[in-house]
């Protein structure tokens, strides 16, 4: 069973893929995806009555399936090489001959013309992260067929390139899946570089001048992990001569030598993840379609580099290493909250998040006690929901209003109600009680006790975050509303992504207790094991306690109450701001220096002069160029 159901999770939307790019028709399009999306849905939830399991089908260990893998990633090195070429960069071109080169020699000197990939193994963690890339990189290509409508309307196209897109976007899912999946170091690196090279699609998917130059530094950052993770490989088999993952992570346990390539694991992961001073690629990715920035930071592309850290984190528990991953991840939850603090653009801001809880995600895994890995797992399940949402919700927004800044959301409660109502509830699970992420960042900070200072590096970004969120949603509740709202026209399959979204984010936290005590316990045991007790829904240990469901009682109620008590008076009367008497004869005017008519501006203060792109952004990445150096330097 489980062997037919990786065949449904990866080999399905490769297939689905071809088919996009065959079947031209709209119509047919639209259906292939519905049913491609429906089947990884079904299969992801049918895997929970299939783990653990670690098996090696007939089909893995074939002669022929080893040469063809052989041959893809020397054919997907060569195109990494001919886009390099291409787009005339150096780097890129330089670092994928040293992967090929560096391949060539593992592959016909080491291992001799080949080897026996190692097989499946599917844990709790495997089987959570399919569950994420599935469900939420479904219900991003659901939205995705009225959105692209739409996006190539605005760019008034006269051919449409949606049959690639949408091929590129389930490439992305089957790779993924696979990723999680495989037990063997090698089809891991092959199905890493796939992610690697369909990012670089998709981000310059428009062919404009930024989306090629973003495109371009995507795929250079990213060669940067691929040669970090294939170095790492390449010495792990010196080390311990095998490629089996788990074997790996059971032997490395206490062997320094093996501290280095390891260390080299975490680089890549760090790549993938956007980690401070890599972050560069994914902001750039804001410039593609926003399915694509959906897709990349909430369920695929930066959760393959935590799913990295976290699989290896027990090998390499309690060495310096896992110390300086620590450092280096909260450093990047700190600094990249500071810069979504100056911020006035709503992707961007969304983007900076991404890269800072991705920060508190290594941060945990470099905390790497039983308490940490479970708050690092309990963050990769509530910030891939809610940021998918969020993204999908800007994506709406931004084709509505023309805009990507949240100052020019005021009001947008009469504009789009269901949206603004949507997009805000989003913002709140991020931040308030009872939702996950509050739950997450609560245990990290717990877990983070033993050392000073990221302990204070995660105080203080969970400080700085509630700035961003909350003055986000303060903009949307807070603005203007005259008493009226047009009824908002939304596509089904884009209102069934969003509700759905929304709906898996509270009901996620609501059974946190759940998720905690059946699907990550079981996995993460240890000396430290009892850390965390549920009783009765409530979260507690020496230090204190998380009241979930109890919360969440109490939220339900408030909520009722709040929204009793806020419905619109049926005749509103607009207010114009109070300017001291000296308002002008037209609304949202007023008599200013030299009596001159000026206008009144509402605004938000976003302390560029300390948090802003230029002031922070060189500070920033040299810090965490200095922190990574120093990682690697303690794994020597």
């Amino acid at each position: 069973m489980f062997e037919n159901l990786f065949i449904y999770l990866t080999l399905c939307p490769i297939v689905a893929a071809l088919a996009c790019l065959i079947l031209r028709g709209k119509s047919i399009r639209s259906a292939l995806v519905v049913v491609t999306g429906i089947i990884l849905i079904a299969s992801s939830v049918l895997l929970i009555w299939n783990v653990p399991v670690s098996t090696t089908p007939a089909f893995l260990s074939s002669v022929k399936f080893t040469t063809f893998i052989q041959l893809a990633d020397f054919f997907l090195l060569g195109l990494i090489l001919f886009f390099g070429i291409k787009f005339k960069n150096r780097v890129i071109s330089g670092l994928s001959l040293v992967q090929i080169a560096v391949l060539a020699y593992f592959e016909f000197v080491m291992l001799k013309g080949g080897h026996a990939p190692a097989g499946l193994f599917c844990d709790n963690l495997s089987l959570i992260m399919v569950l994420l890339i599935s469900i939420a990189g479904s219900l991003i290509v659901f939205y995705a067929l009225p959105y692209m409508d739409h996006h190539e309307h605005h760019l008034k196209l006269k051919t449409s390139r949606q049959p690639r897109f949408f091929a590129l976007l389930f490439l992305f899912i089957g790779a993924m899946n696979a990723l999680v999946l495989v037990n063997d170091l090698m089809l891991f690196y092959f199905f890493f570089e796939i992610t690697t090279l369909c990012s670089f699609l998709l981000i310059g998917h428009d062919k404009t001048e930024v989306a090629r130059q973003n495109s371009v530094t995507a795929l250079l950052l990213n060669s940067v992990g691929g040669v970090a993770l294939l170095l790492g490989i390449v010495f792990i088999y010196t080390q311990v001569h095998t490629l089996d993952i788990q074997s790996v992570i059971s032997q490395a346990k206490g062997m320094e030598a093996m501290l280095i390539p390891l260390g080299l694991l975490c680089v890549a992961g760090f790549t993938k993840a956007a980690q401070m001073p890599f972050q560069k690629w994914l902001l750039g990715a804001m410039v593609a379609p926003t399915p694509t920035s959906a897709l990349l930071h909430s369920s695929t592309m930066v959760k393959a580099g935590v799913y990295l850290v976290i699989r290896f984190a027990p090998a390499f528990q309690g060495t310096h290493l896992s110390t300086a991953v620590a450092v280096c991840g909260a450093f990047t939850f700190l600094s990249a909250a500071a810069l979504a603090i100056g911020q006035s653009n709503g992707k961007k801001v969304l983007a900076y998040s991404t890269i800072s809880n991705l920060g508190l995600i290594m941060a945990c895994a470099g905390i790497n006690t039983h308490a940490a890995i479970t708050a690092a797992i309990l963050l990769v399940i509530f910030h891939a929901v809610s940021k998918a949402l969020l993204f999908l919700c800007m994506g709406s927004i931004e084709q509505h209003i023309g805009s990507r800044d949240i100052e020019d959301m005021r009001g947008l409660f009469g504009e789009m109600p269901k949206t603004a109502m949507i997009i805000t509830l989003g913002i709140l699970t991020m931040i308030l009680p009872p939702f996950g992420m509050l739950l997450g960042k609560w245990m990290a900070i717990e877990s983070a006790a033993g050392n000073l200072f990221t302990l204070l590096m995660l105080a203080l970004g969970s400080a700085l975050t509630v700035v961003y969120w909350a003055r986000w949603a303060g903009i949307l509740m807070g603005s203007d509303f005259q008493g009226k709202s047009h009824p908002e026209q939304m596509p089904s399959l884009a209102k069934l992504p969003l509700m759905a979204l929304l709906i898996s984010a509270v009901t996620l936290s609501l059974v946190a207790p759940f998720i905690y005590s059946k699907m990550i316990l079981t996995d993460f045991t240890g000396t430290a094991s009892a850390a965390f007790s549920i009783t009765g829904g409530v979260f507690s240990n020496a230090s204190g306690s998380f009241s979930v469901i109890p919360l969440f009682l109490i939220a339900i109620a408030v909520f009722l109450f709040a929204l009793k008590k806020s419905r619109p008076e049926r005749e509103a009367r607009p207010v114009t701001p109070y300017m001291s008497g000296i308002n002008g004869q037209k609304a949202g005017t007023y008599v200013g220096p030299m009596n001159k008519i000026m206008g009144n501006v509402q605004s938000n203060y976003y302390l560029s002069a300390f948090f802003g792109e230029e002031k922070l952004s060189k500070l920033v990445n040299t810090a965490a160029g200095v922190l990574i150096l120093i990682m690697i330097g303690v794994s020597l």
